[in-house]
């Protein structure tokens, strides 16, 4: 974490010079008005340079300026915008959502696209290629394996797929001139856009085999496809050679890793020849094809449905053997036909150009779009599994949504539903990409085939498709099922893609916000915020439990029947506790001719989003051996599951096959749908459990107290108290009731007034504390030592029934306050035996009459700590009358009003404090609390988000209260920032929405369900991806958080908190916070903010490094905790014996916390212990206390910073400004001393001094100082 910080920190002092904003994978600047959004990507600065010299070329379009002003001399007075200009910028917002959206879309088409001057090389280059391919002698027929023996002499392997020849093959292969050579794919409709990573544009070329090499059967046991890899490796063998003169470096590549879809790349190599095509950053495919209308081969027997796959296994049994060869192979089949479509693709999306002029600008959005999702070549990244070499399918998709669908002669869809219309010919380009984008989130890929509207229409029926492929997408040509092979789930993840795209269309559009980065720009491919949980395995040990050599020989590739194989046993285990299940994995690369199969990494990741409803499920029910009619179903049920498949009698009295899954604590059910991936990959696929990893698990380690803390509340040693989150909310309750009890008495003990409500505050009381609360009793405090004995208070207000005899004076008011809680704390200890209550009156910085500092301190006999404080309404009256100078003025009195300077004394300034707090502690804290308990409850991972983003910004010291008088960022900012991932406008009516339709249309609400994070590790990434990217200098207004619903601030309009000390630049907004200041009135400033981002950058780097390394346990995560030092002037250290809090350090010494009090003590801890006399004292925390003197004292002096939860150093930084010697005056605000120069009154800051105050206040806690001597 350190070296990544100060990586970032180099990074960060480099980019003053060269200014780069956002997410990468475009080179160009977009325009003068687009560099806040910066480009998509990077190119060689090479090409960079190019740009600029041939800018004459071919100008690119830079943003609106006046001549006049470039030249020194003024700009007439533009004339009035003509008619046809008012057209213009109708059409623009009419189509394009906003003229602004549509400049942007102008000005990003351009540089994801190839530029044209640097297409001349390449013309000439495959005009030259043409020739050679054209001369090529033929080859006269010879054995499979005597033409690849021949092949490799010359270093050419011949790519044989799976059946391989053998000697016993009767068939021959010959290499023959290509009846056809025709550029095909994106580059020849001119739709080629930037692919991620630096990926390089594809430049396909077809050349098409003659029909006389081929014979009727050769449909069969994978014959086609040994005589296209023999007739490749032959212009492979040709083009390597060193007499081609074409100057190339030649390799292979497999779409999708199977060896039947191999491919020949072409790269140029730099010689500044007139056909060296290296700046334009493409590769040439050739891909050998055969006619579609010539081949011998007939159609009918390549339907979804034929078996054409007709050779067994050794090892096969006769009968299976004998069923293994009527089964279908529909991939081998599609495989097949791919090799007769290249053409048709081709026509076909040159005669939709032809009608739909937005055509090629749509569907270049549409792949920008899916390449930033991860939905094509991914560079150094992972893809979605399925969607290589795609490109045929998103023009087949926007060709759907325009031509219509496929009909029956009934009228009804071919797939078996309703027709849907076409769209309309003459839509924008960005119509028809949210066309696009509305068809992916809403349609049911796994239960609704699509077929495109054919001319002749289509050749397969529907349920020859259905019935063997999990997505069905037919294209134009009635030839290919697009989607084959790709699992469902990756269809589901792009339907979510596509659902969170609209929404931010859709917020953007009501808000006015700047939806483009998000839609375009942003790269969403990073795991951690994608996904609820991310499984890191290594397929190089796998091995299925059952082998299916058909399915292998089927899928190309032993690799890709595992993969389909996991796909279908995870959806299988699973079930209904996840939404989504996706494979990511490398794309493919290039490897060289003399190796002829690719080089599949091992390597996946397993990407899962929860259903938060049955996520956690601890039982997954089976069949009924007695009432199941099908014996079969629990047979399958009992292999599947293996020792973890039960017979159980349930209370409900049914008796079935169950698999339960045992947990002890609430983290580990958290872990049970990692759990089940785990297990039946083991299973199944014998991968042991250093082969699936994981980085989610250690982050429960942070949020738990040691063991050897918790052995006494818990486990078999421990003394049967209740500690937790609901143990703490029934305490409340009866402490609640105790003192609703007190004022409907009608005894001595009786308020003069009755409670009308007690609202909690508390964060223990919400769920988002860092560690769940426990309760200190005596029977616990006597055997713990004392650097454990923390007790965490409560806060709780109360507020009274409205009356006329409260006093008008704020003296008079707080008195009045004391009485009431001296009146409820003798209540409660005379009813309640072993409950201790107390008044406590002051802080830290002293008691004003003014200012509301008495509280009410409870401890019940459990151990509960609580700390009460009243409200009375008419404070802020009063408060007011102070702060506007209308205190003693009758109301028909007119008074002549001093300036602001005259009238801004001591009771002015002790007011505005007052009423900052008052409107911090009772009008926004209580509705603050139940929005985030709302949270919680609706929200499962919503409290574990805010619990470690707390830890994280506490173990970085910067965490504190919202008074500012512990440290930079309060709790409550944090609460806020990450609700803003969770909540959206009208959430709290989409709630109440569910739960009345919750019984009448479950599937409803999914498809409605907002795509929030499911896990507290997905949320906490989310978090700090946001602040690392976050800019608050130029956020404006902020940020605002839809916490509150309409509902919920109903008549509670409240006067704004007033404040003359608001230092804070975060803006978190929300509808009862305007201004959006009351969680950040006193921090973070510039220069923390600008910390917490440096932070969180570090941050970002150590995620992304366990994302891709699968690393798992304490120790890596820790990392993101661990922080860096360096950066401070001086580092204090304090002694941990002393520290009450020490047993909740984020790595704390466990020999400081086992030894009990019997031990001998040191003479610090002997003071403590005397200090405390016995008692236990909630909220007492040695270290803060010193932390906030410290912090009061030399605010002027230095920047001191703390770890509240058990931190045992502080770090200071001293103001710069100080170090630099200036004149003597009195009263200068700081320590200082003489310093020798010609001004003999000079004097600097005098820092032994300061820090020899700083050891003398801290006597007994500060245990050592060490200064950082910094170059």
């Amino acid at each position: 974490m350190t070296a990544e910080l100060k990586r970032k920190r180099a990074e960060g002092s480099s980019s003053r010079k060269h200014r780069k904003l956002s997410p990468t994978i475009l080179n160009d600047d977009i325009s003068a008005q687009e560099t806040d959004a910066a480009s998509l990507g990077e190119e060689e600065e090479g090409e960079e340079n190019d740009d600029d010299m041939d800018h004459n070329e071919e100008e690119e379009w830079g943003g609106v300026h006046h001549e006049g002003q470039d030249r020194g001399y003024s700009v007439e007075k533009p004339s009035k915008p003509t008619g046809e200009e008012i057209r213009a910028i109708k059409d623009a917002s009419d189509l394009f959502r906003s003229n602004t959206f549509k400049l942007q879309i102008d000005a990003l088409l351009p540089n994801v696209q190839p530029k044209s001057k640097r297409k001349p090389p390449l013309e000439r280059f495959l005009l030259s290629l043409h020739t050679f391919l054209s001369n090529i002698p033929d080859l006269p027929p010879k054995h499979p394996l005597e033409a690849a023996r021949t092949l490799l002499r010359k270093g050419v392997s011949v790519p044989y797929p799976t059946p391989l020849p053998t000697e016993e093959t009767q068939w021959k292969v010959a290499f023959g001139s290509p009846s056809d050579i025709t550029l095909i794919g994106s580059w020849a409709n001119k739709t080629s856009v930037k692919g991620q990573g630096g990926s390089k544009y594809g430049v396909d070329l077809a050349v098409e085999m003659p029909s006389n090499l081929f014979q009727e059967k050769d449909y069969l046991n994978g014959r086609f496809f040994h005589k296209k890899a023999f007739y490749l490796a032959t212009i492979a063998a040709a083009i390597a050679s060193s007499k081609s003169g074409l100057n190339v470096d030649v390799s292979y590549i497999s779409t999708n890793d199977d060896p039947r879809l191999t491919k020949l790349v072409l790269e140029p190599r730099a010689d500044e020849s007139p056909t060296d095509f290296t700046r334009l950053n493409a590769r040439i495919y050739i891909i050998p094809s055969v006619s579609s209308t010539d081949s011998p081969i007939p159609y009918h027997r390549l339907s979804p449905a034929h078996s054409n796959i007709r050779i067994t296994h050794e090892s096969a049994s006769t009968s299976s053997s004998q069923d293994s060869t009527k089964l279908p192979s529909p991939l081998y089949n599609t495989a097949l036909l791919t090799s007769f479509t290249p053409k048709s693709y081709l026509l076909s999306v040159h005669a939709i150009q032809q009608v739909v002029p937005a055509f090629n600008d749509a569907l270049a959005l549409l792949r920008v779009w899916a390449n930033q999702r991860g939905y094509g070549e991914s560079g150094e990244g992972v893809s979605v599994q399925g969607f290589d070499s795609k490109g045929p399918w998103w023009a087949a998709l926007l060709m759907y949504l325009i031509l219509g669908e496929e009909t029956t002669s009934a009228g009804r869809k071919f797939g078996g539903r309703g027709k849907r219309k076409p769209l309309g010919k003459g839509l924008s380009s960005y119509q028809l990409f949210r066309a696009a984008l509305d068809f992916l989130a809403k349609h049911d890929f796994e239960n609704e085939p699509v077929f495109v509207k054919a001319e002749g229409g289509h050749r397969y029926t529907s349920d020859e498709y259905s019935s063997t492929h999990d997505v069905v997408f037919v294209d134009s040509s009635s030839t290919v099922n697009l989607l084959a092979g790709v699992h469902p789930g990756s269809m589901k993840l792009l339907g979510i893609d596509a659902r969170r795209t609209l929404e931010t269309l859709n917020s953007s559009l009501a808000s006015s916000g700047d939806p483009f980065p998000e839609v375009f720009l942003r790269d969403y491919r990073d795991l951690q915020t994608r996904f609820d949980v991310v499984i890191h395995v290594d397929l190089s040990t796998a091995k299925p439990r059952t082998p299916n050599y058909h399915e292998t020989l089927d899928s190309g590739s032993a690799s890709n029947a595992i993969l389909s194989s996991i796909s279908s046993i995870l959806t299988q285990a699973l079930g209904n506790r996840v939404r989504v299940i996706a494979i990511l994995h490398p794309t493919p690369d290039t490897r060289p001719l003399s190796q002829a199969y690719p080089s599949t990494s091992h390597i996946i990741h397993i990407g899962l989003i929860y259903n938060p409803v049955h996520a956690w499920r601890q039982v997954d029910h089976g069949p009924n051996p007695a009432s199941d009619p099908d014996p079969v179903a629990v047979e399958q049920f009992r292999e599947f599951w293996g020792d973890k498949a039960e017979l159980r009698r349930f209370k409900d009295g049914s008796i079935v096959e169950s698999v339960v899954w045992d947990v002890k604590t609430i983290d580990e059910k958290t872990l049970i749908p990692r759990r089940i991936v785990a297990f039946v990959l083991k299973r199944h696929f014998g991968i042991g459990e250093e082969g699936v990893r994981g980085w989610q698990e250690g982050f429960d380690g942070v949020l738990r107290l040691p063991e050897s803390v918790s052995r006494f509340y818990v486990g078999e040693n421990g003394l049967g108290v209740g500690v937790g989150f609901k143990a703490a909310l029934g305490a409340f309750d009866r402490v609640v009731k105790a003192i609703k009890v007190l004022s409907s008495d009608e005894g001595n003990d009786a308020l003069p007034l009755s409670v009308m409500n007690i609202s909690p505050t508390s964060e223990f009381l919400r769920y988002t504390s860092v560690f769940s609360p426990v309760p200190l009793p005596e029977s616990i405090a006597s055997v713990l030592p004392m650097n454990t004995r923390y007790s965490n208070p409560i806060e709780f207000v109360i507020e009274f029934e409205r009356s006329s005899r409260w006093p008008d004076d704020l003296s008079a008011v707080q008195k009045v306050k004391l009485a009431f809680l001296e009146k409820i704390a003798r209540g409660l200890m005379g009813r309640a035996p072993g409950l201790r209550a107390a008044v406590i009156v002051g802080d830290a910085a002293g008691t004003d009459d003014m200012k509301d500092v008495a509280r009410l301190e409870i401890v019940t006999e459990e151990g509960w700590a609580f700390v009460g404080r009243i409200w009375h309404d008419r404070e802020a009256v009063l408060l007011d009358r102070i702060i506007n100078n209308t205190a003693s003025t009758l109301p028909h009195v007119t008074r002549k009003d001093k300036s602001q300077s005259q009238r801004q004394g001591k009771d002015y300034h002790t007011a505005v404090q007052a009423r900052e707090s008052y409107t911090r502690l009772y009008i926004h804290a209580p509705m603050h609390h139940r929005a985030i308990a709302k949270l919680c409850h609706h929200f499962p991972a919503f409290a574990g988000t805010v619990r470690i983003a707390k830890r994280w910004f506490a173990a970085h010291w910067l965490l504190g209260g919202a008074d500012g008088g512990g440290g930079y960022v309060s709790e409550e900012a944090v609460e806020l920032l990450c609700a803003k991932f969770f909540v959206k406008e009208g959430w709290e009516a989409e709630i109440d929405r569910d739960i009345e339709e919750e019984e009448k249309d479950a599937e409803k609400i999914e498809q409605r369900k907002m795509v929030v994070p499911g896990s507290k590790e997905r949320g906490f990434a989310s978090l700090i991806q946001f602040i690392k990217e976050c800019n608050w200098d130029e956020q404006g207004e902020g940020i605002f958080v839809p916490l509150y619903g309409s509902s919920s601030i109903l008549g509670l309009k409240q006067p704004k908190a007033v404040s003359s000390m608001s230092t804070g630049v975060w803006k978190i907004r929300t509808a009862m916070d305007e201004e959006g200041c009351i969680w950040t009135m006193f921090g973070p400033d510039a220069i923390i903010a600008r910390r917490v981002r440096a932070l969180a950058q570090a941050t970002w780097g150590c995620l992304k490094g366990m994302e891709m390394n699968g690393m798992s346990g304490g120790g890596s995560v820790l990392t993101i905790f661990d922080h860096p030092t360096d950066d401070y002037n001086v580092i204090i250290d304090l002694d941990r014996t002393t520290l009450s809090r020490y047993h909740q350090n984020i790595a704390p010494d466990v020999s400081q916390l086992s030894q009990l009090l019997r031990r001998k003590k040191s003479s610090n801890e002997d003071e403590l212990a005397a200090a405390l006399g016995g008692k236990i004292r909630p909220g007492f925390d040695p270290a803060m206390l010193l932390y906030k003197d410290l912090k009061r004292v030399y605010q002027d002096t230095f920047r001191i910073f703390h770890d509240p939860f058990g931190g045992d150093r502080f770090g200071i930084v001293w103001d710069p400004s100080l170090k630099q010697a200036r004149p003597f005056r009195v009263l200068g605000g700081f320590s200082f001393c003489g310093k020798k120069s010609k001004d003999k009154d000079s004097v600097v800051l005098n820092e032994q001094g300061v820090l020899g105050e700083i050891e003398r206040t801290g006597r007994g806690i500060v245990s050592g100082i060490t200064i950082n001597v910094q170059e």
